[in-house]
Parts: C-alpha cells; sequence; structure tokens
C-alpha cells in the first residue's frame, strides 16, 4: 500500500482551508499562509500526520481491532459507507445516535430487533396484520436500517474511531474521548485539534479530498489484516518446525546412546571371558609335580593263586 504524496494532495484541494474569520486559533500550527481570504494548510504537517495516523490504524487493524467510520454530511456519506464496506468495518453515515458507544448494550438490542423485523418480513409473518400495521412496521424497520445498518455486525466497542469533520460529529469525538477509544480525524482549519489523537490537517469539505485520505485509512486497515492473517498461518508452521527439531534432536540422542552401549557390552564381554579362561585353564608351574600313576590293587583270586607255588617251593 502507498502513501500519500505533495501531488496529489495538490491535485485534491487537500491544501484550502476555511475563511479567516471562521479559523480556530488551535489550528494556528498547521497554517501555511492566508490567500485571497482562505488559509493554506501546511501539507508537509499534513503529510507528517497522515503516516503516524496510517501507522496507528495499520497496528491496530492487525491486532483485530475494527474501525468505526463516522462521517454524517451529505457530501461524505457515500465515500464513509463504500470504504468502509471495501475494509470490512463498521460505519455510521446518517445519523450519530446519542449513546452509540457510551449507551452501547441499548444500541444492541435495537440492532437485534431490526434483526428480527427483516427476518419476520421475509418469512411472511406480518402479512396477517392490518395494512395500517404494517406501513407503520415497515416505516419503523426502514427508520432503524437508515441509522444502524452500518453497525449492524459491530458486537464489540471499536478500537479506533476515524471521523470525518470533528466538528460537526463533535458527539461521537466526546463519547470516543470518554471511552478512552483513539480518534483519527480529517481537521480542517476550524476544528479543535486538541480532542483528536491523531489529527490530519486538511480539507475535509471537498469530495475529492475526504475520498482521498478515507481510502488511505481503509487501505491502512487491510494492510493491518493482511498481516494479522499472514502471522495467524505462520504461527502454526513455526510451532510444526519447532516440534520437528525437537524430535530430531531426541532421535540423534537415541541413536547416540544405542551406539555407546554395545561397544560397552563388547568390552564388558571380552573381559569376562579373560577371566573365565584364565579361571579354566591355569598355566603350569615348576613347583606342582605331576602325581605318579596309582596301581591296580590286586583281586583275592590273584593273591590265593600265588601262595600254592610259593609252597610247592618250600616242598
Amino acid at each position: 500500500m502507498t502513501l500519500l504524496n505533495m501531488k496529489e494532495l495538490l491535485e485534491c484541494g487537500v491544501h484550502f482551508g476555511h475563511r479567516t474569520r471562521k479559523w480556530n486559533p488551535k489550528m494556528a500550527r498547521y497554517i501555511y499562509t492566508e490567500r485571497k481570504g482562505i488559509h493554506i494548510i501546511d501539507l508537509g504537517q499534513t503529510l507528517s500526520n497522515f503516516e503516524r495516523a496510517y501507522n496507528f490504524v495499520r497496528e491496530q487493524a492487525a491486532l483485530g481491532k475494527d474501525v468505526l467510520f463516522v462521517g454524517t454530511k451529505k457530501q461524505v456519506q457515500g465515500t464513509i459507507e463504500e470504504e468502509a464496506k471495501r475494509c470490512g468495518m463498521h460505519y455510521v453515515n446518517r445519523r450519530w445516535l446519542g449513546g452509540t458507544l457510551t449507551n452501547f448494550q441499548t444500541i444492541r438490542r435495537r440492532i437485534l430487533h431490526m434483526v428480527t423485523m427483516e427476518t419476520n418480513f421475509e418469512e411472511g409473518k406480518f402479512e396477517r396484520l392490518p395494512l395500517k400495521e404494517q406501513v407503520k412496521l415497515g416505516k419503523s424497520l426502514r427508520q432503524l436500517k437508515r441509522n444502524l445498518e452500518g453497525l449492524r455486525e459491530m458486537s464489540d466497542m471499536p478500537g479506533v474511531v476515524y471521523v470525518v469533520d470533528p466538528t460537526v460529529e463533535i458527539n461521537a469525538v466526546h463519547e470516543a474521548n470518554l471511552l478512552d477509544i483513539p480518534v483519527v480525524a480529517i481537521c480542517d482549519t476550524n476544528c479543535d485539534p486538541d480532542v483528536i489523537d491523531f489529527p490530519i490537517p486538511g480539507n475535509d469539505d471537498a469530495i475529492k479530498a475526504t475520498r482521498l485520505i478515507t481510502a488511505r485509512i481503509a487501505d491502512a486497515v487491510l494492510e493491518g489484516r493482511e498481516g494479522m492473517q499472514a502471522a495467524a498461518t505462520q504461527a502454526p508452521a513455526k510451532e510444526a518446525a519447532e516440534s520437528e527439531k525437537a524430535e530430531e534432536e531426541a532421535a540423534e540422542e537415541l541413536t547416540g546412546a544405542d551406539e555407546a552401549a554395545p561397544a560397552e557390552d563388547t568390552e564388558q564381554s571380552a573381559s569376562a571371558e579373560e577371566a573365565v579362561a584364565q579361571t579354566e585353564t591355569p598355566e603350569p608351574t615348576d613347583s606342582v609335580k605331576e602325581e605318579e600313576p596309582i596301581p591296580a590293587a590286586e583281586t583275592p583270586e590273584e593273591e590265593m593263586a600265588e601262595e600254592p607255588e610259593e609252597e610247592k617251593k618250600e616242598g
């Protein structure tokens, strides 16, 4: 996504402010000069402040926070709706209902009531009612959709509120300040920049100027969402790689232990065989003599046979 440049700002007339008699003295630091009774905004400060706001919106979108686009002036209604839908965010472009942020639970109940009425009309549940009642319910539904259509999917507080002309949307800025929600706004020379967290000095009346800056803010939201999705897809891959690495290290340790164990076993078995051989076959020494064979004992018959011979010799 490309940021703004000086040529685009000049072509869209972002540098034109209000008449000098309608200025707010707090905007003096953003005014470059005066020409024909009209203040000229310093586009150098516009670029630097827009870059800060762009980076902030992108970071908040990357964290998963929503952005609420607010602009109820007739010349910005279409731009607010188009750009908010393009980046998938919420918007208010018809009327800011009091308590939209500070009393959000009530607003949320009205949104659910609107959805229920739409479902009943689609299913034909109101066809049995008298015609006058049907017309009355249809008018009520159109009014709810006119004011709350852009908040249909908003179930929690937004992380950022983007405002075109904070002088007109003073109630939205006030509620955001009460809830400590950061506000990004296009501030003309008649605005109060002290109540805005990220003021963008510029023309908030020209259609081209508001469309240019609003489109870039929507681009920041899309870029932040893409970064969040990329991080979500990379996290499982990183965990898988770490688990594979741990398994490989464990396998290497096991193989090393298995290789060391057989070597020790062979050494122990060899030493045991040597010990057994020494005990079974002792080496002969000089001090040990060979035993003489023991003569076999004579039997009684042989002794009886020798006695008569001796007697014959004596006779």
